[in-house]
């Protein structure tokens, strides 16, 4: 197959979304703030944690929510920056300078697959994964523990689901420019409105982006568009129709350091944070992603309603990059070999809710029917071969001639196709009996999986099948003053595809949870909180292969994960808000056949915490300012599966400004002023796979933006 990027569908993605922004000049103009949808029309926002619009401080469930004005005093321009202040969440695992994907670990387990509007955005397991800018945002939303009886085959941690921003019936518009450390650039603008007097309304948000990286020579370029129109078609039905368009030219480095260096002691002294591994002539990744859905929701009377949301995705992504295999005795010299990866992917997810009131005596039921559809199809090439090695010491980022690499000599060719399909069957009824609110349901997963063609120069042809019931139950007591006792037990499915480098095929995972704690809201939201206590038992799980590669997996047997969560949000003052969190994990691998058993997984902090304070100035000389700043800390973590050393413990700081400029002139009114600073004393901090591959933390960055709210 040929190695290039893909770009087949950027034509037609720029042409239906240049007619739909087109469409949306010609919205009236009217005065007034932006409304949620959820305020004029019907909404097809459903709670993550029960696809039902039960509150979370209602939810027999751990659940965290970072809302809009929280994401942007926080300065989210990703999903690792929205989560880091969240408990359970260790969004520190891949360093600063890789931000192709979004990976964070929940509950002491690793999850790549992220959701978008309760819909999977399809990974293809590979380098393909799918980034939501934070732009098209209006809410990120963390279900933790067991997921898989509403959403099937998940890691039992949890999931995030970001919440895209909806049409609005009243006119908003803003434009925002950003500029910032390593010669960030920014454009992003967000548009909203009602078509005239019709019964459309619309959402366009898009950006451009455009900065170097963080490790020498590399770059990081973006841009998205989000369009989304909203057509009320009677009182009883809204049809929601929707694109996410994104294009990264550029996309970064993903290449690894050895601890030596970093953190452990090497003859040559430290490595600086910008070091890199890589070769500015063999640094690529480049990805595009077009996704086209829609959302039909239909009131057939006061108690059922019926909600159906699918998704197209099509995705293209090459790359050519560099990993190390040994470092000589000289601690300098860092053996490396090139490869490259051409994968493209696509498919269609769809998710059918039938919802309803039912009344029993005193007992309420909210029962939920659902049937959710998933396919999608992956071809991935790869080639691999010897590169020259590089003195990290004083490196040479120019050694790789692409003429010269010799992929025939290795036997890694590759060319080959992933197919998956689920299908998922769910039923829950969630119950109030006066102050009782009890969740129970279960749902039965068909997942298929085949893998065919030449995979490291040997002939492929897998075939899974795997079938799964998993089940789910909870109470929560809503006492009148404002606090919820709850417990809950939850199970999850997660297929596992593939085999260990001796050929055996991997066995199915499955994991069980039991969960209690407290939440608390006494005053109607101004001051709300919770404390949790779980512990998860995950069967045959995958984990490195101390006598493979670092790439080699074998299924080590048992995890268990428990530990308890505290999270506080408290407006103390009309002026004054402090949220907090503090996270303490216990995960050990307690059954295992390779000497693993006892050991910690690696990525997994003991302990976590994080304090945030907004100070909001309303009167005097500083009036219309508004400070914000947290302290956030990540314990020590293992560096490699066998526990040989531990990453250290950071404690890092970020502070923010932002300032109406209409308080100080009338004419600048719906102008905003806004700086924050990341990592703002600088410190060294890291994670690591294992001692040959770990990555720097996020340096000291600063940015600053003018946005104009019309």
């Amino acid at each position: 197959m040929p190695y290039r990027p893909h770009h087949r569908y950027c034509a037609l993605a720029a042409a239906i979304m240049s007619a739909l922004a087109s469409s949306s000049l010609h919205a009236q103009e009217q005065d007034g703030e932006a409304l949620d949808s959820l305020t004029v029309y019907g909404s097809t926002y459903r709670n993550t944690a029960t696809k039902t619009r039960l509150t979370p401080q209602e939810t027999p469930q751990g659940i965290s929510v970072i809302d809009e004005q929280t994401l942007l005093e926080r300065n989210a321009d990703s999903v690792a920056t929205a989560l880091r202040y969240a408990s359970g969440v260790n969004t520190q695992l891949r360093g600063g300078a890789v931000n192709r994907l979004d990976l964070f670990g929940i509950r002491g387990f690793i999850n790549y697959q992220n959701f978008y509007d309760g819909l999977q955005l399809i990974y293809n397991d590979w380098n393909l994964q799918p980034q939501i800018d934070m732009q098209a945002v209006q809410q990120v939303e963390v279900f933790k523990g067991p997921t898989s009886t509403l959403y099937g085959a998940m890691p039992p941690g949890g999931m995030v689901n970001l919440i895209s921003k909806k049409p609005t019936t009243e006119q908003y518009n803003s434009v925002e420019l950003t500029a910032g450390s390593h010669d960030l650039r920014e454009l992003s603008f967000d548009s909203s409105g009602q078509l005239g007097d019709s019964n459309l309304s619309y959402r366009v948000t898009g950006l451009g982006s455009s900065s170097d990286g963080q490790a020498e020579t590399s770059e990081n370029e973006r841009l998205m568009l989000a369009p989304s129109l909203d057509w009320q078609v009677s009182d009883s039905t809204l049809v929601n129709l929707n694109i996410y368009y994104q294009k990264d030219p550029d996309m970064g480095i993903y290449t690894t350091l050895p601890a030596a260096g970093l953190f452990q002691p090497n003859v040559n002294g430290k490595l600086d944070p910008d070091a890199f591994s890589g070769d500015e002539n063999w640094n690529t990744y480049e990805r595009e992603v077009l996704m086209a859905g829609y959302k039909i929701q239909h009131d057939f009377n006061d108690s059922w309603q019926f909600l159906q949301n699918a998704r197209f995705q099509h995705g293209d992504a090459y790359q050519r990059n560099t990993y190390g295999t040994t470092l000589d005795a000289d601690q300098r010299t860092y053996n490396r070999r090139a490869y490259l990866t051409d994968e493209t992917s696509e498919g269609f997810t769809i998710d059918n809710q039938l919802s309803g009131l039912v009344q029993t005596g005193a007992i309420e039921h909210n029962l939920l029917v659902g049937v959710d559809y998933l396919q999608f199809e992956s071809d991935i090439g790869y080639e691999d071969a010897a590169a020259p090695s590089i003195d990290l010491y004083n490196p040479d980022h120019s050694q790789i001639n692409a003429g010269l690499l010799d992929f025939a000599a290795s036997g890694y060719s590759s060319d080959f196709t992933i197919e998956k399909r689920q299908t998922g069957v769910y039923l829950q009824d969630q119950m109030r009996i006066g102050q009782w609110v009890l969740i129970a349901g279960g749902r039965h997963d068909r997942y298929e999986a085949k893998e065919y063609g030449v995979k490291y120069g040997a002939a492929v042809d897998n075939d899974l099948k795997q079938s799964n019931t998993s089940w789910r139950a909870g109470a929560l007591y809503l006492f009148d003053n404002g606090l919820a006792p709850f417990v809950s037990y939850a199970e999850s499915f997660e297929p596992v595809a593939g085999s260990d480098r001796l050929g055996r095929t991997y066995e199915p995972s499955t994991a069980e949870q039991w969960e209690a704690g407290l939440k608390f809201n006494p005053d109607g939201g101004r001051n709300n909180g919770s404390v949790t206590a779980y512990r998860i038992l995950k069967d045959n799980v995958l984990t490195r292969d101390p006598n493979g590669t670092a790439y080699d997996q074998i299924q080590a047997g048992q995890v268990r994960s428990q530990g308890v969560e505290l999270e506080v949000s408290s407006r103390l003052t009309d002026s004054l808000k402090v949220d907090a969190s503090y996270t303490r994990q216990d995960v050990e691998v307690t059954r295992d056949n390779s000497g693993l058993e006892g050991k910690t997984p690696v990525w997994v902090p003991e302990q976590m915490a994080s304090l945030w304070l907004t100070y909001d100035i309303y009167a005097g000389l500083l009036n219309g300012l508004s400070i914000n700043g947290g302290v956030r800390y990540l314990g020590e973590a293992e560096v490699d599966a066998l526990n040989s050393d531990q990453v250290p413990d950071v404690t890092l700081v970020d502070l923010g400004l932002s300032y109406d400029l209409g308080v100080a002139a009338q004419n600048l009114s719906g102008a905003t002023l806004r700086m924050s600073v990341s990592n703002l004393f600088d410190e060294r901090y890291y994670s690591c796979y294992d001692t040959l591959n770990c990555w720097f933390g996020a340096e000291r960055s600063l940015q600053t933006s003018v946005r104009y709210d019309f």
